[in-house]
């Protein structure tokens, strides 16, 4: 089903301490360039840039498994999120992403878009952070507040600093979703956990958010969902060093 998402509109105010800084792109510092395009000379002399980028499937989870408890904060606001307060809705998309990757990168726009018309809906969106900040700085809570203002996320982005939540979900790379519903006082049950689209960095393929769509338009329907679903690729987690 081919959806026209509307525009966005900013969903809150940060918190003071997040303010003293300016969230344009050029005033990061230089803890921010970990990650850096390879340049490379051709024949003709020019310098191209490579990505460079390990490619990580999410790992199969079993269908119709509880939504694991969370309790996590959103360094945008201060607030602290957990399960139950996504409880009244009928379904709930949990995103697990990062700033740095270029598999995120890519799906950014269109992520909140598809967010934004889906929560109108009453689909509940929440996407969580569990990169390492002690290998990849970049993707710290400061941050993270600096990318929800920039690209207007209208869901709470959360900081797992533990881990722990990503391991409760079986999460393994960025972008990983997981699409639940709920049936009156029943918990959260997977029903997804499949990719955006076919959409790769890299490629022509145009990113469309399809099957993540598609999924959550059976969902808020009450039509099934197929349990044959192409798994997400991404950058893996950047679990804590041993």
């Amino acid at each position: 089903m081919s959806m026209a998402f509307p525009a966005t509109t900013n969903r809150m105010t940060p918190i003071t301490s997040i303010t003293t800084h300016s969230f344009l792109p050029s005033t990061r510092t230089s803890s921010l360039v970990n990650y850096r395009p390879r340049p490379r000379r051709t024949n003709e002399g020019t310098r191209k840039f490579l990505i460079r980028a390990s490619r990580t499937e999410s790992k199969e989870v079993v269908l119709g498994s509880r939504a694991p408890h969370f309790e996590l904060p959103e360094p945008l606001t201060g607030k602290i999120w957990n399960l139950d307060d996504f409880e009244s809705h009928p379904a709930m998309l949990v995103m697990f992403i990062c700033n740095h990757c270029p598999f995120v990168k890519l799906l950014k726009k269109e992520m909140v878009k598809l967010s934004s018309f889906y929560m109108k809906e009453g689909l509940a969106v929440v996407a969580i952070s569990s990169n390492s900040v002690l290998t990849h700085p970049q993707d710290g809570p400061e941050y993270m507040a600096e990318d929800a203002i920039l690209f207007n996320y209208p869901f709470p982005y959360l900081y797992d600093e533990s881990q722990d939540v990503a391991r409760d979900f079986g999460a393994v790379c960025t972008p990983e979703f997981f699409l639940y519903k709920k049936e009156g006082r029943r918990p959260f049950e997977l029903v997804y956990h499949g990719q955006f689209d076919d959409s790769r960095p890299s490629t022509n393929v145009p990113v469309t958010g399809r099957d993540l769509s598609t999924a959550i338009d059976r969902v808020l329907s009450g039509q099934p969902v197929p349990s044959v679903q192409k798994p997400s690729v991404g950058c893996s987690i950047k679990w804590h060093p041993k």
